[in-house]
């Protein structure tokens, strides 16, 4: 082989030999999770349920089955709307240990 035809080979492969560890580092600290720290935002999940107790202040409610769920700081419910023996349908996901409702339906009452 000649010197002009090995010359872009070379680059070539100087290239893969950079561009490849380089990829391969960056790709295996994208999906490594730091010690201590939770993975990203659970998937939401679905409950159904009667109402044992709501909080004084509004903000949480517990199902007869002993699952609390908070409502999120965005959410203005009145303080009426949710009663105990309620049957409620709930969406929510998990956040920073504690269930924040995403959508609730009363179903009976």
């Amino acid at each position: 082989m000649t010197k002009t035809t090995l010359r872009p080979i070379s680059v070539l492969l100087l290239a893969l030999l950079v561009v490849l560890p380089l990829a391969w580092v960056s790709e295996s600290h994208g999906q490594a999770t730091p010690p201590g720290s939770a993975p990203a935002a659970s998937a939401v999940k679905q409950i159904e349920g009667a109402i044992k107790s709501v909080d004084p202040t509004g903000r949480m409610l517990t199902l007869a089955d002993g699952t609390e769920l908070t409502l999120p700081p965005t959410a203005s419910i009145p303080p009426d709307a949710l009663k105990e023996g309620d049957i409620v349908k709930a969406s929510y996901e998990e956040q920073g240990g504690q269930k924040v409702l995403t959508s609730l339906e009363i179903q009976k009452r």
